[in-house]
């Protein structure tokens, strides 16, 4: 009975220390966050570009696009980090940054003038750059791109998000949500 417990807590041990190792080896950029594309609130990242309006300080306002660092850079206030937040938080960001210094109290309003394209590659007919918007599937994508050529294998559709090393095999009909930055690759099917 003593030697079925300790292999019993051993295995348990084995099991416990595989998953805390995997978890470590592949960490995900600080800017991925779990609403990236999904139906919570939108979580921006690199090549969004954003639309800052300051009522009552133009030299503020304009477009700008958050850069492979995560950050964007605005005259007079500097460069803020912009990856990994939301547009309401991005605003308040901004408006503390100001406040004092630049206004008195600023009244500062972020939108997102076009998000980052994603990428479909491989057995598709018009493989290429697209244009994101929010709800968008890998089958959307893949429709997106003209469809699979008739080399295409249904079974081995390569997701690799914005900022992952890691690749996701899925079918073409899976509901897999597609993130600004992912690139979609189409594998050819074995005849």
């Amino acid at each position: 009975m003593f030697q079925l417990r300790t292999i019993f807590c051993l295995v348990a041990l084995a099991v416990t220390l595989a998953g805390c190792s995997a978890a470590a080896v592949t960490p995900e950029p600080s800017y991925l966050g779990a609403s990236r594309g999904s139906f919570g609130p939108y979580v921006l990242g690199p090549g969004d570009r954003l639309r800052i309006k300051s009522y009552g300080d133009e030299d503020v306002s304009g477009e700008y696009e958050i850069g492979s660092s995560g950050n964007i850079s605005i005259p007079l206030v500097g460069e803020i980090r912009a990856a990994g937040t939301t547009t309401t938080r991005l605003e308040e960001t901004i408006a503390s940054r100001m406040k004092g210094s630049i206004a008195t109290n600023p009244k500062i309003n972020v939108e997102i003038a076009a998000y980052a394209p994603f990428f479909v590659l491989g057995e598709v007919k018009k493989a290429g750059e697209y244009s994101f918007h929010p709800g968008l599937t890998v089958a959307d994508a893949i429709a997106m791109a003209g469809g699979l050529t008739y080399r295409a294998n249904e079974n081995g559709v390569v997701v690799r998000h914005a900022g992952s090393s890691i690749d996701q095999v899925i079918a073409a009909d899976e509901p897999i949500r597609v993130s600004p930055g992912d690139n979609i690759r189409v594998t050819e099917r074995i005849f």
